[in-house]
């Protein structure tokens, strides 16, 4: 275990679901943005790359963001802190469904998820000095039955667009939502649990 002197960290995400999960149990952090006028050659792409594994890609993508994170508190001269990065993606039948696009896009992800069990895999890690720790949780959500005019209605809101797969299990969706298998805080896109496992490696 490495020893961390400020006992708090910077969160490289602007997710309030993230920033609120962390509030829930009591961790000190900042937000640290990947993206500004400044550093637009070095924002993660989260493009699939050909033949990538949904869990290498949500793998490969947090561990980007780490990694910019820390470049980025170095380049602003901020304090050294631990740096907490994630990502979450929904997977059914091997595809990946990132963040809808538009309205049509959320539609068909919805339509697809509609009646069936689909994976979310949200990858978290933490890099402070000269390490990183990482560990993926992935749970399952099945979805019950759902009607041409429910989809519809729910892709008339806002609430689909900032998410993968086109829902939040936090909002109007759960009304959706038959079972679950794994983590509630992680398809919400920090699975607790395992974020409190890393922390502990800096003292937290």
């Amino acid at each position: 275990m490495i020893n961390h002197p400020n006992n708090a960290i910077y969160l490289a995400s602007k997710s309030p679901r993230r920033s609120e999960l962390l509030q829930q149990i009591g961790v000190k952090f900042g937000i640290l943005l990947l993206r500004d006028s400044a550093s637009r050659g070095n924002d993660v792409t989260e493009l699939v790359l050909p033949n990538e594994h949904p869990v290498d890609y949500v793998a490969r993508v947090t561990a980007e963001k780490a990694h910019i994170g820390w470049q980025m508190m170095r380049k602003r001269s901020l304090p050294e802190r631990p740096i907490l990065a994630a990502d979450t993606t929904v997977v059914f039948n091997g595809c990946i469904y990132g963040k809808p696009a538009d309205q049509d896009q959320a539609l068909e992800m919805l339509s697809t998820l509609s009646g069936q069990t689909h994976q979310v895999l949200t990858s978290v890690a933490l890099c402070y000095q000269d390490q990183v720790w990482q560990v993926t949780q992935t749970s399952e959500v099945t979805f019950c039955r759902l009607s041409v005019a429910q989809i519809a209605d729910y892709c008339a809101s806002t609430e689909p667009y900032d998410k993968a797969g086109g829902y939040g299990i936090q909002g109007d969706a759960a009304r959706f939502i038959s079972h679950i298998n794994g983590s509630y805080s992680g398809i919400m896109g920090l699975p607790l649990f395992e974020t409190a496992q890393l922390l502990s490696k800096v003292g937290l």
